[in-house]
């Protein structure tokens, strides 16, 4: 029998994982640490992320990916011995704290010191992408625990100086913080250097936004449960992880993207648009207002607006308030999502921009605008799957009690951030086709944006999208095959590929018109097959400025002008 290749075996444990993931939903509850728990850490050592560094290596405890996981889920999960997924649930009138993690915006409770409740608006992704972590972290908190007790008379005396440091509950500074990290380097099977990086870059998280525990406390704590639930004499319940009937039941039924599309096709109509050519943007909320803003406000506190319009940017950083008071007062409207979909909205009417107002790079045409009153719909980015429902939603016409109004969308921009496969950070990507991972189903994308389209600041690549499963779950041999072979892939990214599903969709149902221009655009944010450069390294920055504000000038130019300029 013929030895499968590396990345044969990687696509084998992401179908695996899926699968289990899946199965473990519909059956309501599983152990982390159980036999289907076991299998979930089986098929992601397999995959071995790249984002996950040297998860699979049993000696050492993954740093970096820590770092990214307590990032993204909230403070005081590292406690937890029960986490429920749910839909959403009303806890507005209850004690329960609010927890919402530093870099991702997700909805969860502190139900007493042992339980949290993550609440479910996003998907399937959503799901996998919780899941994933819980699994990194189990992984870990083993491989901490069989560290702590791997003598015979019982835990080391690292583990036990561990347990002092952090029941003691004291500041450490000086002599007493450096010997404090090097006994736990030595737990961790790190270096003192990498020990003291962590350390320090969770510390002043801890400081500065209340987002996590501190290092001590994290590994403590993860491989004091591991240490508990090993104990026949302990009797605590080991870490269990339920699904609620009701989040089986909201699966794959839009309940929060209909709500959130029916709200805004609303505000939509209330402002008299359905009658104007609307252009459906996906991207962050910031670019886009402050190109088209930005100048004005500048001008009106007595500014002088610099020609480079990267030069703008940190002006505008410095006048968030100041921006947001100008814009309303032109044509912006800010439509805050109260579904639960974490998808919040601008609305620019570009009629009521002051021709006198837009930046000199900005090479728009004031008469197209004039003539045409286009309106921009600016939407927050949707996480994997969610693209699917929520742009699928919007597409649709809105029913009214007593009529239906359809919307004239005449394109469909989505800017996002990506990792590239051929590039650096930074770099720019423009797909011509999105391909699923996992699945037979692929796209090929009618791009209304060309390498030509861009100066030469950056770098421009043009070629298919892998849509992924998500971002944790991404395997240096599977990118590199779809990257050599023929397949020609030049980046991967979550939304894409669901996104050119609703709108396939929409115009086999003819909600849309099959001559709509559909526009995408990435920004590089890592490169995966880069060791130091995958998203574990931390964010863009300031490098992030000219991709992310070129994308947006391009778009805005394809919109504001006759398309045959």
């Amino acid at each position: 029998m013929q030895e499968l290749s590396k990345s044969q075996k990687a696509r084998s444990a992401i179908r695996a994982f899926k699968t289990i993931a899946d199965a473990l939903t519909l059956q309501g509850v599983y152990a982390p640490s159980g036999k289907a728990g076991e299998k979930l850490a089986e098929s992601l050592k397999m995959l071995s992320p790249e984002i996950y560094g040297s998860m699979s290596d049993p000696r050492i405890v993954e740093l970096k990916g820590l770092e990214y996981v307590i990032d993204r889920m909230p403070r005081g999960i590292e406690q937890c011995t029960k986490l429920i997924l749910t839909a959403q649930e009303d806890f507005n009138d209850t004690a329960f704290k609010m927890i919402l993690p530093l870099k991702r915006r997700r909805e969860s409770y502190s139900v007493s010191k042992r339980e949290m409740c993550f609440v479910i608006t996003r998907g399937l992704s959503e799901i996998y992408d919780i899941l994933t972590h819980i699994t990194f972290l189990n992984i870990e908190a083993h491989k901490i625990f069989h560290q702590a007790c791997n003598r015979i008379d019982g835990t080391t005396s690292e583990w036990k100086e561990l347990e002092r440091i952090v029941l003691e509950d004291k500041k450490l500074d000086g002599g007493e913080l450096d010997q404090a990290i090097w006994n736990l380097s030595i737990l961790l099977g790190r270096t003192y250097k990498e020990t003291r990086e962590t350390f320090e870059y969770l510390q002043q998280n801890l400081e500065e936004h209340q987002s996590n525990s501190g290092l001590f406390k994290i590994v403590y704590t993860i491989g004091k449960r591991v240490l508990d639930e090993q104990s026949p004499d302990n009797g605590r319940e080991e870490l269990t992880v339920y699904f609620t009937p009701s989040l089986r039941e909201m699966i794959g039924q839009h309940k929060y993207a209909t709500l959130w599309a029916q709200s805004l096709k609303e505000k939509l109509y209330e402002l008299g648009y359905q009658t104007r050519p609307c252009h459906v943007i996906s991207a962050n909320l910031h670019s886009i207002r402050n190109i088209l803003y930005g100048p004005g406000m500048l001008k009106s506190e007595g500014v002088e607006v610099p020609a480079d319009m990267y030069g703008m940017v940190p002006l505008i950083r410095e006048r968030e308030e100041k921006i947001m008071a100008y814009a309303v007062n032109h044509g912006f409207v800010v439509h805050e999502d109260r579904s639960g979909s974490n998808i919040d909205v601008h609305i620019i009417d570009t009629a009521q921009i002051d021709e006198g107002d837009i930046h000199s790079s900005l090479n728009v045409n004031p008469d197209f605008i004039k003539e045409q009153k286009p309106v921009l719909v600016v939407m927050d980015y949707a996480f994997g799957t969610q693209a699917f429902e929520v742009m699928d939603e919007l597409l649709c016409p809105c029913y009214f009690p007593d009529k239906v109004v359809s919307f004239q969308i005449e394109s469909i921009s989505v800017m996002g951030k990506a990792g590239i496969l051929p590039g650096k950070k930074g770099d720019i990507m423009l797909a011509t086709a999105h391909v699923m991972e996992g699945t037979p189903h692929n796209y090929i994308v009618k791009n209304d944006l060309r390498v030509t389209d861009f100066d030469d600041s950056v770098d421009v690549y043009s070629g298919p999208m892998v849509t992924v499963l998500g971002t944790s779950l991404q395997n240096r041999d599977v990118l590199e095959r779809f990257h050599t072979s023929s397949w020609n892939a030049i980046g991967l990214e979550m939304e894409g590929g669901h996104y050119q599903r609703a709108i396939n969709a929409a115009i086999i149902q003819g909600h849309i018109t099959a001559g709509l221009k559909t526009r995408y655009a990435y920004y590089a944010s890592d490169n995966p097959l880069i060791s130091g450069q995958t998203l574990a390294s931390g964010p863009m920055g300031e490098e992030g400025i000219i991709p992310t504000y070129l994308i947006s000038k391009v778009i805005l130019q394809k919109i504001l002008n006759y398309e045959d300029e």
